[in-house]
């Protein structure tokens, strides 16, 4: 008897991922799977918004001094006076973990302007290396050198705390808010968290923290990780295996998610696809090598990697693996918390973050996390690797094959920007459905920054 291989159904391409992933031999939860479509209020973008050191300078005032963002994990100061310098669009803050939990202060001395601190590390008082003005760790006043020569500050010393930024956390992240009248972040994040609960962000570890200057704007690098459609020019090595056009878009508020599905080629390609095939795509197995997992002729190539990414995870999480859907495995789970944090949803590691690089409204820093499930005793939280301008990814070999992912990605970050430089065009288009995170990002920035400043300027 002959066994025919199955090939690939072609009505796939096109179904989207809510009914996939509700196909599957072990579907996702139907909350997971719940639609939120967005209207966008506007699919036309400024190109002023990458290109304009005014806007620049607005982002400054009405974005992120006014906005929740992440700032660093938990493990980045375990201890008792362990501290973290947190940068943005040329602010400088102070992360620290205090007897009475974590606090954020803007890092300048109230007596000259220098910088408390230059350098991430753990002390005991913040110190100015200027004139040995100190703080204690609860913000208030310590020292004053000749406090004669200072009488206002002597008649009134609860005045001279440092300034605070709002401080919240969640699934093991610091976040702050450098806005005085900030709601709490439980309020901000919605029900996020309740998505997440699955994945158990707390009990994880950095496993490996890669920093990379690219000279676009913060927004350029980002809207790269916000849609699919990119894939099949981008990434080709992927186009027979990640969906494109069939992935799933939701609004949620402040967050927002992007869900790409595996198993299924992107619409456009040319050729038929055998399971088998997709799946040596998935696995990067070169033609005359054998397959590195069980694989049955008449299985999906979907199913198959579900099956050996629950094996892996069991290793970890032990039977609980049985209780994980096959989308959680294999799907690519973009979540997008405004304005400029991608933490990765289903059982994947990735964490991203874009932001200026310094006060520079053409260069950005972006940031990939690898985020770690354990047992037993916390591994070391991983430093972070710099890389230049000129760097290649692949000089940060704790990324793996990712490295060469964002290689792909980083590509045409660089040229975008000097497109948006040169092009005649006012603006440029978002579509109206695998683009919709692009559209609801500058949707809120409309609210919270143009339509603030014009406000302000009344």
């Amino acid at each position: 008897m002959t066994t025919v291989e199955r090939t690939e159904d072609r009505t796939k391409r096109t179904t989207l991922w809510y009914d996939l992933a509700g196909q599957d031999p072990h579907p996702a939860p139907d909350h997971l799977r719940e639609r939120f479509p967005y209207a966008p209020r506007s699919t036309s973008v400024p190109v002023t918004r990458y290109t304009s050191r005014e806007w620049h300078l607005l982002e400054r005032e009405h974005l992120w001094r006014k906005v929740w963002q992440m700032a660093c994990r938990e493990e980045n100061i375990p201890h008792v006076g362990s501290y973290l310098i947190y940068e943005i669009a040329g602010d400088s803050y102070l992360v620290v973990r205090t007897r009475d939990g974590i606090k954020a202060y803007v890092n300048a001395c109230l007596h000259r302007g220098r910088a408390l601190k230059d350098y991430d590390g753990r002390c005991s008082e913040f110190r100015c290396s200027f004139h040995g003005f100190t703080w204690r760790l609860d913000g208030t006043l310590r020292h004053t050198p000749a406090p004669a020569e200072f009488p206002d500050i002597e008649a009134d010393r609860d005045a001279w705390r440092l300034p605070e930024a709002a401080v919240g956390t969640w699934g093991g992240f610091v976040f702050i808010n450098p806005d005085p009248d900030a709601g709490p972040l439980e309020e901000f994040l919605g029900t996020l968290p309740a998505h997440f609960a699955r994945w158990d962000f707390e009990h994880r570890y950095l496993q490996a923290h890669v920093a990379k200057k690219v000279r676009c704007n913060w927004k350029v690098a980002q809207e790269a990780f916000d849609e699919g459609l990119h894939l099949g020019a981008t990434h080709p090595q992927s186009a027979p295996y990640v969906g494109d056009i069939n992935a799933a878009v939701d609004i949620y508020g402040n967050y927002a998610r992007q869900i790409s599905p595996s198993g299924t080629p992107i619409a456009d390609l040319p050729t038929e696809a055998s399971e088998s095939d997709i799946l040596k795509r998935m696995l990067d197995v070169r033609e005359g090598e054998d397959l590195p997992i069980p694989f049955a002729q008449r299985s999906t190539a979907r199913d198959a990697m579900a099956d050996a990414g629950r094996e892996r995870w069991r290793q970890v999480i032990g039977d609980d693996a049985d209780d994980i859907s096959d989308a959680e495995l294999v799907d690519h789970w973009n979540y997008a918390v405004f304005p400029n944090f991608h933490p990765w949803g289903g059982y994947n590691r990735i964490i991203y973050r874009f932001r200026p690089n310094g006060d520079r409204h053409d260069e950005s820093i972006f940031e990939v996390m690898l985020l770690t499930p354990f047992r037993g005793e916390r591994p070391p939280t991983a430093t972070v690797t710099h890389l230049d301008f000129a760097d290649s990814w692949t000089q940060a070999p704790e990324l793996q094959t990712l490295a060469l992912v964002m290689e792909q990605d980083t590509f045409n970050m660089e040229a975008v920007q000097r497109g948006l430089e040169t092009t005649r065009m006012p603006s440029v288009i978002t579509s109206t459905y695998q683009e919709g995170i692009v559209s609801w990002r500058h949707d809120l920035l409309t609210e919270l920054v143009e339509d603030a400043a014009h406000e302000a300027a009344r």
